[in-house]
């Protein structure tokens, strides 16, 4: 009888503890992805790019194609988004979030730029990696 309630107790104990840690890991991206938002609406991209792996392995996908690595990625924002004006006042709505691994999750959700010469918007998908201890883009699908 002692074996089998030690048992009822060690289980729920590792349950408790990983749904600690799940949710520990979803509020440290949901406050990367919100220091992105802020960034971006200080017109600030090189900041912005904090939460992305820096690595000539990060991938970009867009409607232009795939775009490798994180120096390159950074340069196609610039472009696109050459000032203020363009790059407007940034929302996310994170819709859907999920840790696939002990080291990876993902996050859907979609965007909003708010601008004067004209607001777009779509969606993401978001592949998070924990790389030295950290939860950094690795891949990001926007459209």
């Amino acid at each position: 009888m002692r074996i089998f309630l030690l048992s009822i107790l060690i289980f729920f104990s590792s349950n408790c503890f990983t749904q600690d840690v799940n949710q520990i890991d979803s509020i440290y991206i949901e406050e990367s992805m919100g220091k992105q938002v802020l960034c971006w609406n200080e017109g600030n991209l090189d900041c912005f790019m904090n939460a992305y792996w820096v690595s000539d392995q990060l991938m970009f996908i867009g409607k232009s194609g795939i775009t490798y690595g994180w120096k390159q990625t950074l340069s196609n924002y610039k472009k696109r988004y050459p000032n203020k004006s363009h790059m407007g006042k940034l929302k996310f709505v994170i819709l859907h979030m999920e840790k696939i691994s002990h080291d990876a999750m993902t996050t859907i959700g979609s965007w909003h730029l708010q601008r004067e010469i004209g607001n777009v918007e779509g969606y993401f998908t978001l592949l998070w990696r924990k790389i030295d201890l950290k939860w950094v883009i690795v891949l990001d699908h926007s459209s």
